[in-house]
């Protein structure tokens, strides 16, 4: 494929960039280069908060591999899947939308962290300073499931380097600037699985609009389409057209702190389908849970005063993840409360 630059024009095109530069086999990228493909990712996340990028690294068959065995496992029985089912302690494994707060929610989900296990607080108190081994649960179907699942991890882990890299430079910071934050990463993959909708697909959403808490979300949706993001200039939704060759970036809350708002997380939902079933596999990029979210100190000063307080990771994720098992309709922590 041919290198596409990102677009400037206010329509539903989604910035595409190619990445072919910092994957090709002699790595003959220069300094110009990578230049130029910070610059497209800044013109991407002001005008949209999120891009498309292609020549990704990722190997076609990883990318086979994962979505088949995330199919496989989706097609077995409800109590089969439920022998992985998530829970309070360990919030990893299967779930559905019986438990979630929002009831139109339509989906069902897979989640694994990519570092097994990974630490992470007891509890959002503050003053609780236990910790916990968060650790995957992997059912026996398919066969190799696990194997597939850890390939892929690392392989998309790659991808999440490169693109943090050229997000650090593309704010005019050293390239890896921001790598040392996910040293011991709570990062997880989630398999989304939307079930065909015969009734009202169009007044039930698989998830309603939302930002994502991380750094990035880069995600992968299969050719049924549905996941939709809001336009920064109009607040009009905008189809995210499926390209099997593409995964979308999505900046998060925490680059959103990180800029002091030169970013903006992006809004996003997913939309069912009434006749096909659709799946999508994410990759959260989450930093350490002893990471404190703050903006940088490099891209603050008397103009640009900071515009959010210090939160912990780890505390912050933690409360968010009690909500989920909540039974009361209580709202979610959200960066909004550290604005200053």
């Amino acid at each position: 494929m041919g290198e596409s630059k990102a677009t400037t024009t206010k329509d539903n095109n989604i910035p595409l960039i190619d990445l072919s530069l910092l994957n090709s086999p002699n790595n003959s990228s220069s300094a110009d280069s990578i230049a130029s493909l910070a610059a497209e990712i800044t013109e991407a996340c002001e005008t949209w908060g999120c891009f498309q990028v292609i020549n990704h690294g990722v190997p076609v068959e990883q990318s086979r591999a994962i979505e088949s065995a995330a199919r496989q496992f989706f097609d077995q029985p409800k109590d089969e899947k439920k022998k992985v089912w998530r829970y309070e302690r360990n919030p990893l494994g299967y779930h559905d939308s019986e438990i979630t707060m929002n009831v139109r929610d339509w989906k069902e989900v897979f989640d694994f962290t990519v570092q097994n296990p990974t630490l992470f607080p007891a509890s959002p108190d503050p003053h609780d300073l236990e910790l916990r081994e968060l650790v995957n649960q992997w059912p026996q179907f398919p066969p190799q499931f696990r194997e597939v699942c850890e390939e892929y991890a690392k392989e998309i882990e790659k991808l999440g380097y490169q693109l943090l890299e050229l997000l650090s430079l593309s704010l005019g910071l050293p390239r890896q600037r921001l790598n040392h934050f996910f040293k011991d990463q709570t990062s997880i993959v989630r398999f989304n699985h939307y079930p065909p909708c015969p009734n009202h697909p169009g007044q039930v959403l698989g998830v309603g609009q939302h930002t994502d808490s991380g750094a990035l979300s880069i995600l992968a949706q299969d050719d049924v389409g549905g996941l939709q993001v809001k336009r920064k200039w109009d607040g009009e939704w905008a189809p995210v057209k499926p390209n099997p060759h593409a995964y979308l970036v999505i900046i998060c809350d925490i680059f959103q702190v990180w800029s002091n708002d030169k970013y903006e997380s992006v809004v996003h939902r997913a939309m069912v389908n009434s006749e096909k079933e659709r799946i999508s596999i994410v990759f959260f990029f989450y930093p350490a849970h002893y990471t404190m979210v703050e903006p940088l100190e490099e891209l603050i000063n008397d103009r640009n005063p900071p515009k959010y307080r210090p939160y912990n990771w780890g505390k912050f994720s933690a409360a968010r993840r009690r909500s989920n098992f909540t039974k009361n309709n209580v709202g979610r922590i959200q960066i909004d409360h550290f604005k200053l």
